[in-house]
């Protein structure tokens, strides 16, 4: 059976892309294969992550396209191409239009660091999130694996996982504890999920 084409589009350091290239290594991930890494910063570090375990890694900037729609057109051009199946976003920060998302509807999945409806939407990243988590006093935070649409964190939710605040938190070390104990188990696993439906809607279709 075909395993299902799967692109992660970045930003940043890549701890969830490791994430997912771990769960291929154990077997978690085993209905999907990791076929490009697709990154909108040339200095990103997920993308050595990406060339130390032999994933093909792409850089196409907002800026080098020279604008929004220019810089969606390549990065489709560039899916197309590798012929990919789903896309996980993985700590990347920029919000795609509703053109993009229609050309890959219910084929695009986003992680983000609170429990959907908390603290999410637009302006809600990064320690942002977890700064807002602290400040209203939360008990219990965590991490949503969605399905992306138009609205920013908007989509489906696909599956969650509690974390616990503890009285002494930082906005920092809540982000570590929500990355290891959430965010890194929860991916893999809707990405797994996802995969596995669409190769047997590819079976289904042969």
């Amino acid at each position: 059976m075909d395993k299902t084409r799967i692109a992660v589009l970045v930003s940043g350091g890549g701890t969830n892309l490791q994430a997912l290239i771990d769960a291929q290594k154990s077997g978690v991930l085993k209905s999907g294969e990791i076929d490009l890494v697709l990154s909108n910063n040339s200095v990103a570090y997920a993308l050595t992550r990406a060339k130390d375990a032999g994933i093909e890694a792409v850089c196409i900037t907002k800026k080098d396209c020279g604008g929004q729609e220019s810089f969606e057109e390549a990065m489709l051009a560039c899916l197309k191409e590798h012929d990919i199946d789903l896309i996980v976003l993985a700590g990347f920060m920029s919000i795609l239009s509703e053109h993009f998302v229609k050309q890959y509807e219910k084929r695009i999945i986003n992680v983000h660091p609170s429990l959907i409806p908390s603290f999410c939407g637009k302006g809600f990243y990064g320690l942002k999130v977890h700064e807002a988590a602290l400040e209203y006093g939360v008990k219990v935070t965590g991490a949503t694996v969605h399905f992306v649409n138009e609205i920013p964190d908007g989509g489906r939710i696909i599956l969650q996982k509690a974390v616990p605040v503890l009285p002494d938190d930082t906005p920092k070390s809540l982000q570590k504890r929500v990355m290891e104990r959430a965010e890194w188990v929860i991916l893999p696993e809707a990405a797994e999920l996802v995969s596995s439906q669409i190769m047997k809607e590819k079976e289904s279709l042969k």
